[in-house]
């Protein structure tokens, strides 16, 4: 048996430990969701520094501190609710509460849900941590402007010249943005938490991809979080009659885009890994009309990796690609690097104590890579982090049908739980 195996044997007998209560995590969950619910589609609407997302945080806050928890917002919006002592280090878990647009139910809300709920199930219990933990709800995880603004900035690991030229895809800058939500854009400069104040970061998070599920495993532990580039191309051709003007005499931008977008399969093959990922993700034609050729397409190019070389060297090949592409339509071409966030290896004896505790409680788990960006790739620069996945129905989100089992969500919630009662008790 292990040491940490012991340990909570031990704690097991001491007739105050702490549970999940499913009930109160799934009101709490669905409170939350009301807050830029869509009825039309089933999905959530509450991008980051947007009103519903704004109102959500509020009731976050009220929600702490009915719990008697002590609450701050930073110059972000960052929410963050502390139990046990007020000085010394703190244990931070969370995740975000921001969506993207109509997205799902479960993505960051859920993680938020099981940290608050691991407090009360502590608090309920009668348990004072020896260090004091903190529920955090981040901001702006989503990347409406690009980056992971929450935990950049609590990491400080803002750039200030992508600060400053920060905008989303409708042209709002993220300084507007701030300032429209009664923030000033200078605060986010002053939030960053010093590295002995943060003793770990766990984050509980839905997969998002299919791994869990097909193999049948409610546990997962990441060892690594891909990197993430994202390019904003703009292809110019020529606008112009679909039926006058010659197949051979066009400067398609369309078809440019499409050019390009059939190269991404070899360009993955001959350069990439298994865990690299090209996404063309949002495409605008103009003049989108049935019957005019189109004269300018802008789309994104998101490109991912675990490994930095790799991520590196692929943006370098799409890059090439979309210019040979331009080129043999007669186009155009811009192309302007919208944020880069490189690939992190975790914590290694943060997933090592997260194993231990899967172990104990009989819980099966994988050790695993993310594709998807979280917070706790930011975090890891600030202090050891560690990132915990339950599976997603079908591998989907980002959309309506996202979708996990309570039962998972308990696993998941009971292994956070454990982890989080042992960390703490130590000061």
């Amino acid at each position: 048996m292990t040491e940490t195996a012991r340990k909570n044997a031990s704690r097991k007998t001491s007739g105050n430990t702490p549970a999940i209560n499913p009930e109160r995590m799934k009101s709490f969950l669905d409170g939350l969701n009301g807050f830029g619910a869509n009825p039309l589609t089933g999905g959530f609407d509450r991008p980051g520094y947007s009103d519903a997302d704004m109102a959500a945080r509020a009731w976050f806050e009220a929600r702490l501190k009915e719990a008697g928890l002590t609450v701050w917002r930073d110059g972000v919006a960052n929410i963050f609710g502390r139990h046990g002592p007020a000085d010394g280090p703190a244990i931070l878990v969370g995740s975000h509460i921001d969506t993207v647009p109509d997205g799902g139910a479960y993505d960051g809300a859920l993680g938020v849900a099981i940290a608050f709920e691991c407090v009360l199930a502590m608090k309920e219990a009668g348990i004072t941590p020896a260090t004091a933990i903190e529920i955090v709800a981040t901001a702006e995880e989503e990347g409406r402007f690009g980056g992971m603004l929450g935990s950049q900035a609590i990491a400080g690991r803002i750039d200030r010249d992508w600060f400053n030229a920060a905008s989303d895809p409708e042209g709002t800058t993220l300084r507007e943005a701030l300032r429209a939500q009664g923030l000033d854009p200078e605060e986010a400069f002053t939030c960053a938490r010093a590295p002995e104040d943060v003793k770990a970061f766990l984050e509980l998070h839905i997969e998002q991809g299919p791994i869990l599920e097909s193999k049948g495993i409610p546990i997962g532990i990441a060892q690594a979080i891909s990197g993430v580039s994202n390019i904003s191309v703009v292809l110019f051709g020529k606008a112009n009659h679909s039926g006058t003007t010659p197949m051979d005499m066009r400067a398609d931008a369309f078809a440019g885009l499409a050019h390009f977008a059939t190269r991404i399969p070899d360009i993955i093959e001959r350069h990439g890994t298994d865990q690299s990922r090209i996404t063309i993700g949002q495409v605008e034609l103009e003049p989108n009309f049935a019957h005019t050729i189109p004269g300018k397409a802008v789309f994104s190019v998101i490109t991912r990796d675990t490994d930095e070389t790799v991520q590196s060297h692929l943006l370098s090949v799409v890059k090439r690609e979309i210019k040979e592409a331009a080129k043999a339509h007669d186009l155009a071409w811009d192309i302007e690097e919208k944020s880069w966030l490189s690939p992190v290896s975790l914590d290694g004896g943060l997933a090592t104590i997260l194993a231990e505790h899967a172990e104990t409680l009989g819980l099966p788990y994988l050790r695993m890579p993310s594709g998807a960006g979280h917070d706790a790739q930011t975090m890891q620069a600030l202090c050891p982090s560690a990132l915990v996945f339950i599976p997603s129905r079908a591998g989907i989100s980002h959309a309506p049908e996202e979708f996990s089992k309570w039962s998972d969500i308990v696993a998941g919630a009971r292994l956070m739980l454990s982890t989080l009662t042992d960390l703490s008790s130590k000061s």
